[in-house]
């Protein structure tokens, strides 16, 4: 098996893991007697947690026969020798005799006692590792934009490719601001003695649970400031794991049972944090893994990278409750190309009035509507429906995914306390941005549209002053509104509301 940074050589029933030759700035395994030590690192830090796995540091010797244990010829490399664990799926194994978590997950075996199982060993771990004043100031803002930075610089050859340029300004804003708005809360932790030596890389494959064992192993050993770290964004990394994988169910049961056992309430005011970190850095290496693995394609990492991008952004925009992003404004302001792009960039379906307006009567979707059908269509019966139905497939979609878009105008003070009124029944969270463009440029783009296929909007330039006259402005929703200029290019526009995400994430 090959990672990023070393080659896993399975031969049951042990297991020896080699370091590649290789330095990537946060690591450096460039010469034999570094890739020595860190082998001997990993092993001492390894048996704290877990001990029975983790059996020796062995020499491999090179001699005209071949490569080999035995002491014949010279040291070619060292590996880390270990105890080989069955996989869940292993014809020796029966369903419920264990394996690797993310094994379990995918058989839908772990619930709230494997969480406790794994919280309990955590506590168990953190107490073990008392913190000393070298790790603590690890907590500093200061020492965590190290790792942080780190990250941006090393990630920016992938911009544009696996992720984009908004979600990318808008994690290192996300990021850079939570330091500043939210000093204190780091000074507390460190007095609280949250920071300490610990894991640095807990994923769901890097623990095993049998009924009658627990491991947790492959911490991190090439760099201590990635250990020397908060427990909560060591927890973070497992909870992201789970939300990667569809289960926030079981990332929100494993933090808020972490806190409860650790007696740490504050866990959970840096968790989106943390887990916008983890999210970044999975997909960092994702990228890397891309470039400098042979045994699978880039196409492979291209997509989960992507993937982890998008997560990372959810993180730093909404955080990890469900959301419901409404975009409305004046016509032509750019709401669909504005929403689509959202929807993309956030990976959640996107909803509109006007496709569901022609769809519910059966009028093709690109063609404009018949003149001898428009009062029917635009009745208020039908838009109360078109309504009715937005937000019934918008609060839908909250059920299965972290978020949906609405594009709409929500032009009339009715229907966005219909918004409102639905939204509270279903307990669902919603922010509302309403597109700001001048009018002439409103006139413009309205006159392009008859020059335009596939418009989807019966819109023009002669329905312009009516339209426009009957807008409601938003001035009730003082609370909830952001207010976004749109006369710059859809990507722009994009940013600007991520980044306004962002600033109401620090509040």
């Amino acid at each position: 098996m090959e990672t990023h940074i070393s080659w896993v050589f399975i031969a049951s029933p042990f297991v020896f893991k080699v370091k590649k030759t290789l330095s990537l700035g946060f690591l450096d395994f460039g010469t034999l007697e570094k890739r020595r030590h860190f082998c001997e690192r990993e092993l001492k830090l390894n048996r704290r947690l877990a001990p029975e796995i983790y059996l020796d540091v062995v020499p491999i010797y090179k001699s005209s026969s071949g490569f080999s244990f035995n002491e014949e010829g010279q040291v070619a490399e060292y590996a880390v020798k270990m105890k080989e664990l069955p996989h869940a799926w292993s014809a020796r194994r029966s369903l419920g005799e264990g394996g690797f978590l993310n094994e379990l997950l995918e058989q839908n075996l772990v619930g709230e006692k494997e969480i406790n199982r794994v919280i309990t060993r955590l506590r168990q771990f953190y107490e073990s590792e008392p913190p000393s004043a070298e790790i603590e100031e690890w907590g500093t803002p200061a020492k965590l934009k190290i790792s942080t930075d780190e990250n941006f610089i090393q990630v920016k050859p992938f911009v544009g490719k696996t992720i984009s340029p908004a979600a990318f300004e808008a994690i290192r804003h996300f990021t850079n601001s939570f330091y500043a708005a939210k000093e204190k809360l780091f000074l507390e932790r460190i007095q609280q003695h949250r920071i300490r030596d610990c894991h640095g890389d807990l994923h769901l494959d890097h623990i095993h649970i049998t009924p009658e064992t627990l491991s947790i192993f492959d911490c991190i050993e090439f760099n201590d400031r990635f250990r020397f770290i908060d427990i909560a964004n060591d927890v973070a990394f497992l909870a992201m794991d789970f939300d990667f994988e569809g289960r926030s169910d079981l990332a929100n049961l494993l933090l808020h049972n972490a806190a409860r056992e650790f007696q740490d309430s504050g866990m959970l005011k840096v968790s989106d944090f943390y887990k916008c970190y983890r999210a970044f850095v999975r997909g960092k290496v994702q990228s890397i893994q891309g470039l400098s693995m042979k045994t699978t394609t880039p196409e492979e990492h291209a997509n989960q990278s992507a993937r982890y991008f998008r997560l990372a952004l959810r993180y730093a925009v909404t955080g990890s409750e469900p959301l419901m992003l409404v975009i409305t404004g004046r016509v032509a302001t750019g709401k669909t190309s504005v929403a689509l792009q959202l929807g993309t960039e956030l990976d959640w379906p996107v909803f509109s009035s006007d496709q569901i307006r022609k769809t519910m009567a059966g009028l093709p979707l690109t063609e404009r509507t018949p003149l001898k059908r428009h009062d029917e269509i635009y009745s208020e019966q039908t838009t109360e429906r078109t309504y009715r139905k937005l937000l019934e497939q918008g609060l839908a979609a909250l059920q299965s995914q972290s978020g949906a878009v609405l594009d709409a105008t929500f032009s009339s003070r009715a229907h966005r306390e219909l918004l409102r009124d639905e939204c509270s029944k279903a307990n669902a969270r919603w922010e509302i941005v309403e597109l700001d463009v001048d009018l002439a440029t409103i006139r413009a783009r309205l006159k392009a549209r008859d020059k335009s296929a596939g418009e989807i909007s019966d819109a023009r330039l002669e329905d312009f002053e009516k339209l426009n006259a009957a807008y409601e402005p938003s001035t009730e929703l003082l609370d909830k509104l952001m207010k976004v200029s749109a006369n710059d290019s859809v990507s722009e526009t994009v940013k600007t509301i991520l980044f306004q995400l962002a600033e109401r994430q620090l509040r």
